[in-house]
């Protein structure tokens, strides 16, 4: 029987409320489909930083490097700076680990979900292809006479052909795979000079996907476009600020921060799985929080891990119940987070046992 080593890092806030019941998920279907999943467990999070002034130990980090994948569930606390446990957690993994792809499928699971007038389920269906470790988030920045009249600060955006390349051909391989089979490049070219890498690359590698529909649009219109006409939206690739600011917009559209999940990709290698929602300290221990994005990024898990029945039914059996109305809200607080793992996981058994 096939086992998956998975680093378990449940971090802040309502962290490891959610991903609990992720994990309860991910071992339903793991029991149901054949296969193990063995966790390490580690407690770095703002708690950890406080208590012992450690953030991510070398050591600790060359463990995580060693598993199949990672399971993230929220870091922040505002009682340390902003960006300081995010960037000594998440960004570390990210840049150290060269996690270049940011996956977030945008799907609406239900009519009611959605904030926008006359949208189904068939209008929103959508993945974000978001470049993950390049741009404007490589850390090159500065301040001149900082704290006076006369302050500068800077921050520089990097992109390199290699790191452009591999996204937008993850991208073209994503999007063959789909009925729709069209790629959209999401850029600014026209004012971000530097984009025109984005703009020749797409083009290159495109000639290499002739089955693949290519189209483009400046990041204000696509704003605006996937707000008036999500279905025009199949897979879109897109560099890494840009991407960080449309997909919150996406998650708005299929639901809201409670049912949107993540990936952080090295294709073949250990990536980092998580709910996008952040830490949420206020409502932290009240059992009110939504895991319906931490199951889903387990689902996201498994599928990168070989098990696609085990994954298909996780993201089937959450539909299921928002579409019937058993599964009545996300993130609404009409259920209590760990009854929202109890129904996920039953729908999954209830709905292997009619196969």
């Amino acid at each position: 029987m096939t086992q998956h080593e998975i680093a378990v890092i449940a971090g802040d806030g309502i962290g490891p409320e959610v991903v609990a019941e992720g994990w309860k998920v991910m071992e339903a279907a793991a029991d149901v489909f054949g296969f193990r999943l063995r966790k390490d467990v580690y407690p770095f999070g703002s708690e950890h930083y406080l208590a012992t002034k450690e953030i991510f130990p070398d050591a600790a980090f060359e463990e995580v490097r060693q598993h199949e994948a990672i399971y993230l569930g929220a870091i922040g606390d505002p009682r340390l700076p902003v960006g300081m446990i995010e960037f000594g957690i998440i960004a570390k993994m990210r840049f150290e680990l060269d996690l270049y792809i940011n996956l977030r499928p945008i799907k609406l699971y239900h009519e009611r979900l959605c904030p926008l007038k006359d949208k189904t389920v068939e209008d929103v269906d959508m993945i974000i292809v978001r470049e993950n470790t390049e741009g404007a988030y490589t850390g090159i920045f500065g301040f001149a006479h900082k704290g006076t009249a006369l302050e500068v600060a800077s921050q520089s955006m990097v992109y390199t052909r290699q790191g452009v390349e591999r996204a937008v051909r993850y991208a073209f391989d994503l999007a063959r795979k789909r009925p729709r089979k069209t790629l959209t490049l999401i850029d600014k070219a026209n004012a971000v000079r530097a984009h025109d890498l984005w703009t020749r690359v797409f083009a290159e590698v495109g000639e290499q996907y002739p089955d693949v529909s290519r189209e483009h649009a400046y990041i204000d219109a696509a704003c605006m476009w996937m707000v008036k006409n999500p279905e025009w939206f199949d897979v879109a690739v897109t560099p890494n600020l840009l991407g960080d600011i449309i997909t919150d917009l996406g998650a708005m559209i299929q639901g809201g921060m409670g049912i949107a999940a993540s990936g952080n990709l090295h294709p073949g290698s250990v990536s980092l799985f998580e709910p996008i929602h952040g830490s949420a300290p206020k409502h932290a221990g009240k059992n009110v929080a939504s895991p319906v994005a931490a199951i889903l990024a387990g689902g996201m898990m498994l599928d990168y891990l070989g098990e696609k029945q085990a994954a298909a039914s996780i993201e089937q059996s959450v539909a299921d119940l928002l579409r019937d109305g058993r599964l009545r809200g996300v993130g609404t607080g009409e259920h209590p987070t760990n009854e929202v793992g109890d129904l996920v996981a039953a729908e999954l058994r209830a709905m292997a046992a009619k196969v």
